[in-house]
């Protein structure tokens, strides 16, 4: 459909990508990866006919329609969503009012006439046309879409312009996948989305009938939903076969061959220039000289360039709280005549590390501000435990920022006997070098502020956290290290996070709130999907504990309690863990690429060995001879991944 060639482009005077070729497919289903800052937003317009390349070309099919989401920016007004996304199927429309005509004219004309033929045949192509696109359900299929993006039905007659940017995103989602472009282009199409619809968008891009390509920092979401990588790493594409955890082995063996290939210019370089400036001044060496001289001018010269700047970052270590964290009891919570929460009963014990999942408007924030003192409840009792110290971290906590501060005179003023030089220290891993730390904090943008925000906790130590959003603003590396600052902290956390490998990392607990209710879960996001599948949980109590037992326990009747300890509920006896529905697909879907990759890679042996067997050049036979060793590496890993992936579908029976 699309084809880029040498194409190449600019930000400024900053080169972005250059000699990049592309050509997507029909069937691309593909996820653009790299470090901030390096053009996967601009390649992503260059792609839309937004943006123009200023080197090289790119081809279009004729015909081809692409639709592009952006991260944001997009304000619909003027109708109703129902009709905003009605609206696509406007030329639907025009057929439907066209045959309704035809319908009518054909009962009037003289069914023997030519003109008869030519209104039937006309009434024909319309009516073919109209059924290929399933025109008779249309609003069915509007139904379905705002559905599965959270839409409630009393939603779909209030006005566009009332809703905020999320939503506003979320409808410009559904017109998107109502019209079903040939090419989808998705830029962080997950940003505002709840678990529940980025679930449901998972499923409904893994079965689009065309292609993809989108932008996302949300790991899970793109394992689940991609079959290549695209990674802009130094000023280059560079194209990956498989899913992201695929991608991050073959991008560290990919950069260790470079550095050998690197290592191994430079002998070769040094080797030519000691030739040259021993004997350039011998006439009886001249020619060969010269000749050394041409070859090291031909060389192009490999670049290595540095790692991405990441976000390392522990908490501090607090001081211990008590056992018990917070004990709640029927606690109650009303926005006026609206009830958020009713009847909650839990406990959070030392050391716990809960998320809190459920639909938007849930009241996950809600229940947040409430343990954090921000809020008062209605009714029943909140207590904290002994010596515990909160700290809360907004989904907008830059908008508590004083614009006018400097962002290093800001943290020092909450830190005044930290050294201005480990100040910076701190504020460096958060990517603020040089003097970014000098500058005011109303001109960082949002994503950035709440970057800082962060910063700013680790200097005011706290033993009790809640994390409101923490994911958002930071890419999949910030991520990583923020996951494992989680894991390594002695005190106690509690997050909201619609960020699903980064519950599946950092949860012991899952806590669900659901209809004003509190549903405690034992385990991980995977082991809350499987518990959640397996049992149907009661609605008519503020908090259920659901067991960690076997499953034939888990249909008993569950009754009202408060949570065991988290080393009570280690130490119940736990059946070999079952796999949730979404991971053995995943696995079976793995298994068969693999047994796919296997041949391939047998075949590229077979024909790099004989490439081996005519010699052309050493640096030829250099670079066939470690081509080889890759493959055979890489056919050794298949072979065990096969392995261990037939013998785990064994164990669940697949």
């Amino acid at each position: 459909m699309l084809q880029l060639a040498d194409a190449g482009k600019r930000f400024g005077h900053k080169l972005l990508f250059e000699h990049a070729n592309w050509l997507i497919t029909g069937t691309e289903r593909t996820a653009l990866v790299g470090a901030n800052g390096t053009g996967k937003s601009t390649l992503m317009k260059v792609l839309a006919g937004l943006d123009g390349l200023d080197y090289g070309t790119m081809q279009r099919v004729r015909g081809t329609s692409i639709g592009y989401l952006p991260q944001d920016g997009l304000a619909l007004a003027g109708r109703s969503v129902f009709d905003e996304c009605l609206s696509v199927f406007d030329e639907l429309h025009a057929i439907e009012r066209e045959l309704e005509t035809l319908s009518t004219r054909l009962s009037e004309v003289d069914p023997a006439s030519a003109e008869y033929t030519a209104i039937a045949d006309r009434y024909s192509s319309l009516g073919s046309r109209f059924h290929s696109h399933d025109g008779y359900a249309l609003d069915a299929q509007v139904g379905a879409v705002l559905g599965g993006l959270g839409f409630a039905k009393t939603d779909w007659t209030r006005q566009c312009e009332e809703f905020s940017g999320g939503w506003q995103m979320r409808i410009a989602l559904a017109k998107l996948l109502l019209a079903k472009p040939d090419l989808l282009l998705l830029d962080e199409p997950t940003n505002h989305l709840d678990l529940e619809t980025r679930t449901w968008l998972e499923t409904y891009l893994r079965t689009y009938p065309k292609g993809f390509i989108l932008i996302s920092h949300d790991r899970y979401f793109i394992d689940t939903t991609v079959t290549k990588i695209v990674e802009v790493w130094n000023k280059q594409l560079h194209f990956y076969t498989g899913n992201y955890a695929k991608y991050e082995q073959q991008r560290i063996d990919r950069r260790a061959q470079l550095e050998a290939a690197y290592k191994n210019q430079r002998e070769r370089i040094e080797d030519l220039e000691a030739f040259i400036n021993r004997f350039r001044y011998q006439a009886t060496k001249a020619k060969q000289v010269q000749s050394r001289i041409k070859e090291l001018d031909k060389i192009e010269r490999i670049v290595i360039p540095e790692e991405e700047s990441a976000i390392h970052f522990s908490f501090p270590q607090p001081q211990a709280s008590g056992r018990t964290v917070v004990e709640v009891q029927a606690l109650h919570k009303s926005y006026g005549t609206k009830q958020i929460l009713r009847g909650v009963d839990f406990t959070i014990e030392r050391g716990d590390r809960i998320a809190l999942v459920g639909a938007n408007g849930a009241g996950k924030s809600t229940l947040v501000r409430l343990l954090s003192g921000l809020e008062p409840p209605n009714a029943g009792t909140l207590k904290l435990g002994h010596n515990v110290l909160p700290e809360f971290f907004a989904q907008d906590q830059y908008k508590v920022l004083d614009p006018a501060a400097r962002m290093l005179d800001d943290i020092s003023g909450i830190a005044p006997r930290v050294a201005d030089a480990d100040l910076r220290g701190l504020l460096g891993c958060f990517l603020f070098t040089g003097d970014d730390v000098y500058k005011p904090l109303g001109v960082l943008s949002g994503g950035e502020r709440n970057r800082y925000a962060l910063a700013k906790i680790l200097v005011s130590p706290a033993n009790f956290l809640l994390l409101d959003e923490p994911t958002n603003h930071l890419d999949m590396r910030a991520k990583d290290v923020l996951l494992e600052a989680v894991q390594h902290f002695q005190g106690t956390v509690i997050f909201v996070s619609h960020d699903r490998y980064f519950i599946d990392g950092a949860a012991t607990r899952v806590f669900e709130v659901e209809e004003g209710h509190v549903h405690v879960y034992p385990g991980n996001y995977e082991d809350y999907l499987y518990r959640k599948a397996v049992v149907t949980t009661p609605a008519s109590a503020g908090a259920h504990v659901v067991p960690a037992g076997p499953p034939s326990e888990l249909v008993k009747p569950l009754l009202p309690s408060t949570p065991p300890p988290a080393t009570v509920l280690a130490a119940e006896a736990k059946p070999a863990k079952k796999l949730n529905p979404i991971k053995l697909r995943q696995m079976q879907e793995r298994l068969q690429a693999v047994e796919e990759e296997i041949p391939r890679c047998e075949a590229a042996i077979t024909v790099t060995e004989g490439q081996l067997g005519n010699y052309s050049s050493a640096e030829e036979t250099q670079r066939l001879a470690a081509q080889l060793d890759r493959l055979r590496a890489e056919h050794a890993s298949l072979g065990s991944e096969w392995e261990e992936l037939m013998l785990q579908l064994e164990e669940q029976g697949a």
